[in-house]
């Protein structure tokens, strides 16, 4: 791997492991994934909206439905970011999926 693909690897699970409920550790299947991002010449931007706006809907969904069970795969992610890929989101949009995360969480500690 060149160090570019090693650094977009490294950069997507580090990314993927600070998400509310993901494991702590990545598994080489998460691992390879990462890399066929890279090689599809998927942006970072887009994979870390795709993370950010899975979360967001797991975090705010209705307490109703029941609870969900954690995310133990990057591959999770799969349907998401195709969805991302397709939709241009503007920026402001990322920064408000941010503030949700945090706030669902600090919600979620008290």
């Amino acid at each position: 791997m060149s160090a570019e693909s090693e650094e977009y690897v490294h950069t997507v699970l580090d990314l993927y492991l600070q998400l509310p409920e993901t494991p702590s550790r990545y598994s080489r299947l998460d691992r390879h994934l990462a890399l066929d991002w890279y090689q599809q010449k998927i942006p970072l931007a887009a994979v870390e909206t795709a993370f950010l706006l899975a979360s967001t809907r797991r975090l705010v969904r209705n307490q109703t439905a029941g609870p969900l069970g954690p995310i133990r795969s990057l591959h999770y992610f799969l349907p998401i970011l195709d969805e991302v890929r397709r939709t241009q989101l503007p920026s402001s949009y990322v920064r408000y999926l941010r503030r949700k995360i945090s706030a669902a969480q600090a919600q979620k500690k008290s």
